[in-house]
């Protein structure tokens, strides 16, 4: 997975040993890892909290030890640490790494067409090959428990969180965290759920109601229209679907559900609503103890949100195309308005570090705004701030290099904990031309 290496050797000193395995892949959950390399990242475009700086950044034992913004200080550092690999930045951005707490991609890696079903092992450990070279680290694969078909049945779905369970004590190259979206209406699934809660197995929890007529299916036939699509099935069997779950919606029992979120509370897991499309159903969904509202379908309703403390969460898709593909909300609307704290990928993960250059290009926030969008909001709002999100001492070493080619940023490298464990050096036509 790391790709393109060019052969030759930083500026300053030694140039990083991108092969070594004990240095890519390792256990990034727990705050107990190994790794007790020292790495120096000089000359890069750094974006802080606030403020974009050029300096430099020392890492040690996969935490960010200090930010150097002087020659002086950067020379006495280098004298003390001479062992120390050297990255230099070249000019290039240097962010934290991207946090994203709604991304369905998983899904399609599992099943990339209807009923070809792949193992899940493979797909995870390819698909977060893929991230780590979009410049995501912390990932809430966002698994979802209600429809009954393929990955979003109960046995798919509990396979695929053991599965990233189990993967993650073993190795990792980016930050391997669960998102259960429960559908309210999958009434058999409230053990499984409750389960989870209790034993904490997940680490972000949102409440669904995907029925016809609301949400993102207000338009007649707009449900029926995604599931063939989707699922490749036909009129008739999704008249089949359809007919059940608006069986099973009217037996939701919403005491229960009542009883889910504070259990999640009480275990200090996030909640989140879905598809919020009033101001009523914000309010529902804060009694529900909700504090992240995800993709509010009004812009109206996004404003309301906000006013009532919610973190509202947007998707990058949104921003890259210029819309909803729904036609609900636009994405950029809710940013400009300031009703929208939280960008995601949704269901394509390579746009979200396009989309905060996008919004800074379309001149709607500045770079360090949009940035917090996918990296300290996130954070902040999962109360893991203190560890991620941001470029700071005492924080986890979780890092990208970002280059750009006519206006698109390209992540360069990826470091997670310290660790690299992506890196491309793109090749230029002229030299290619030469071979």
């Amino acid at each position: 997975f790391v790709k393109g290496i060019v052969d030759k050797k930083y500026k300053e000193g030694r140039a990083v040993n991108l092969f070594d395995q004990n240095k890519r892949c390792s256990n990034l959950e727990g705050s107990n890892n190994s790794n007790d390399s020292v790495l120096l990242i000089t000359n890069g475009k750094l974006v802080l909290e606030n403020e974009v700086v050029t300096g430099s950044l020392a890492i040690t034992n996969n935490i960010i030890e200090q930010i150097i913004l002087d020659d002086s200080r950067l020379n006495y550092w280098k004298l003390e640490n001479p062992q120390a690999h050297i990255i230099d930045a070249d000019g290039r951005y240097v962010l934290p790494g991207l946090i994203d707490i709604h991304c369905d991609t998983i899904e399609k890696e599992v099943e990339p067409r209807p009923n070809t079903i792949f193992p899940l092992q493979m797909a995870l450990i390819e698909f977060e090959k893929k991230l780590a070279a979009s410049g995501i680290t912390t990932m809430y694969h966002s698994l979802s428990l209600g429809v009954g078909l393929s990955l979003r049945g109960e046995n798919l779905l509990t396979q695929m969180v053991a599965t990233i369970l189990d993967y993650r004590k073993k190795r990792s190259l980016i930050r391997n965290k669960i998102h259960l979206r429960y559908e309210v209406s999958h009434l058999q699934g409230l053990a499984i759920v409750e389960r989870y809660l209790q034993e904490h197995t997940i680490d972000m929890i949102s409440l669904m109601d995907h029925s016809p007529g609301q949400g993102q299916y207000r338009a007649e036939g707009s449900f029926e229209r995604y599931v063939m699509k989707n699922q490749g099935i036909d009129i008739h069997e999704v008249a089949d679907i359809v007919k059940e779950l608006e069986e099973r919606r009217a037996l939701v029992d919403w005491n229960n559900i009542n009883r889910l979120t504070s259990l999640a509370k009480e275990k200090n897991i996030a909640i989140a609503s879905h598809d919020d499309d009033s101001t009523e159903q914000v309010d529902l969904s804060i009694a529900r103890n909700a504090s992240i509202s995800e993709f509010p379908i009004q812009l109206e309703t996004a404003i309301y949100a906000t006013s009532r403390q919610m973190k509202v969460c947007v998707g990058a898709p949104n921003i890259v195309r210029g819309g909803s593909h729904d036609k609900n909300l636009s994405a950029a609307e809710a940013v400009k308005a300031g009703a929208a704290h939280i960008i995601c990928s949704d269901y394509h993960p390579s746009s979200l570090l396009a989309s905060l250059f996008k919004l800074v290009k379309d001149r709607i926030v500045d770079l360090p705004t949009a940035v917090r969008m996918a990296t300290l909001n996130p954070a902040a709002a999962l109360q893991t701030e203190h560890q991620t999100g941001s470029i700071a001492p005492g924080k986890y070493a979780d890092l990208l290099l970002v280059d750009q080619f006519e206006g698109m940023p390209i992540v360069s490298t990826t470091i997670v904990g310290g660790s690299i464990v992506y890196h491309s050096a793109a090749r230029r036509q002229k030299s290619m031309q030469s071979v």
